[in-house]
């Protein structure tokens, strides 16, 4: 009995043993299966890479999409670079569009008031000593179309719409080169050589000169490579007009001339031309009443005339007016058909009254102080022989006056800019020819 108790109490024993490990197997695999779906809940055979790598080809993504808009950003950048570019040089030409109306408005003041006065309806006339007239005559409307090549020259050279021209051939290159050395010398960087031949536009272009050459034409070509001193100051007139058509005004100039100052600091511009006299002292210069006497007339032997020397067609300011370009076409038409000095057609244009037979030109002018804008009669006749006017500066010294040009030049800018005090002594008062 006793070793049948003990028989069954091993079997209970063993399968009780059995029972626990099948539990804990059971518990064991739980956990397992736990952990697995914790770890890989797409299972251990899933097409989807795995954490760490998504990352990865995330962080990669996201370097070639911060690449892409670096490049974007960048072009982006360029692209508001010039635009703003663009703007910045639109900003500067309306400030200097603005500088220009500002100028006009500052030395005209009640220029724009009288040509509305005068121009606009029928006014009363205020009272005695307080009417004037109108002075200067409005602006044309520029047109480009005329010459968009020398348009877009303009643009670049002038300043507030206006520059230095002068004409030139090889036949005057030594004066040209005084005349662009001085200029540069006072600080005027708003000039403009028109060339009349290769060589002085190769001259120009070397010497950092601007320059303009004209396009072919025969009638002006056959003058202008060959002609002498007059013959090429003829062609100025029929040249300047498409400056004056593009709303531009023009200081023109003849390459004999000194400059010592800046001429644009010293002129009005209140008239259709202003220009330098021939003249030599205030009657001269300015006009003066010249009594004519005739001793058979009796009681009436004495009459009286208006007297005044020439203007200087080699150096005139001109604006763009509609009285200045029919000046130029006055003077070009007649110089196309008559054998006549071109100095002396030009006055004869701005002086003579409308008679029978005649309309005369309705432009106003300004004669230029004779000691700022000076002859060369007055600096050899006068100035260098008075010690109190040997101390004034010229703006500029036309040597209009003597041929021997070359030498005269080079001693005026020896005693004006070198300070060689007897650097005009040698030269004669008059010419030797």
């Amino acid at each position: 009995m006793a070793g049948r108790r003990d028989g069954s109490l091993m079997r209970d024993k063993t399968q009780s043993f059995r029972g626990s490990r099948i539990v804990t197997a059971i518990v064991v695999g739980v956990l397992l299966g736990s952990v697995c779906a914790f770890f890989f809940p797409r299972g251990f055979f899933s097409s989807d890479p795995p954490i760490q790598n998504r990352r990865f080809g995330k962080l990669d993504l996201q370097t070639s999409s911060s690449q892409c808009e670096s490049t974007e950003r960048i072009n982006m950048l360029r692209s508001d670079i010039g635009s703003l570019s663009d703007k910045n040089d639109e900003l500067k030409k309306q400030v200097k569009d603005l500088t220009e109306k500002l100028r006009l408005a500052e030395q005209g003041k009640d220029h724009a008031h009288e040509q509305f006065s005068v121009l606009g309806k029928p006014h009363k006339a205020g009272p005695l000593g307080t009417v004037k007239g109108l002075r200067t005559n409005p602006t044309v409307i520029p047109d480009e179309s005329v010459n968009p090549r020398l348009a877009k020259i303009l643009e670049d050279v002038a300043v507030q719409k206006e520059l230095v021209v002068a004409l030139a051939n090889s036949n005057v290159k030594a004066m040209l080169e005084i005349w662009f050395t001085s200029i540069k010398r006072v600080g005027i960087t708003n000039y403009l050589v028109v060339g009349l031949d290769d060589e002085i536009e190769e001259f120009c272009i070397a010497n950092d000169v601007p320059v303009y050459k004209r396009d072919p034409d025969e009638g002006i070509d056959s003058i202008a490579k060959t002609g002498g001193n007059h013959a090429v100051s003829g062609l100025k007139f029929r040249i300047l007009r498409e400056f004056l058509q593009l709303g531009y005004s023009v200081l023109l100039s003849d390459v004999d001339i000194v400059y010592l100052q800046n001429p644009f600091n010293h002129l009005y511009r209140d008239s259709d031309v202003e220009s330098m006299s021939d003249g030599h002292n205030n009657m001269t210069a300015y006009g003066f009443n010249d009594v004519f006497d005739e001793p058979s007339m009796g009681w009436a032997r004495y009459a009286h005339t208006m007297r005044i020397w020439v203007y200087n067609s080699g150096f005139f300011y001109i604006r763009p007016t509609l009285p200045s370009i029919e000046l130029l076409d006055r003077v070009a038409g007649r110089l196309s058909k008559e054998k006549a000095w071109d100095q002396a057609v030009f006055n004869e244009e701005l002086f003579f009254p409308s008679h029978p037979g005649y309309d005369g030109l309705h432009a106003s002018k300004r004669t230029m102080d004779f000691y700022l804008f000076m002859n060369s009669k007055v600096l050899f006749k006068t100035v260098r022989k008075d010690a109190n006017l040997k101390k004034l500066k010229p703006v500029i010294l036309h040597v209009n006056y003597h041929p021997d040009k070359l030498p005269r030049m080079k001693a005026i800018m020896e005693f004006y800019v070198n300070g060689k005090q007897d650097a005009l002594e040698p030269f004669p008062e008059g010419s030797q020819w």
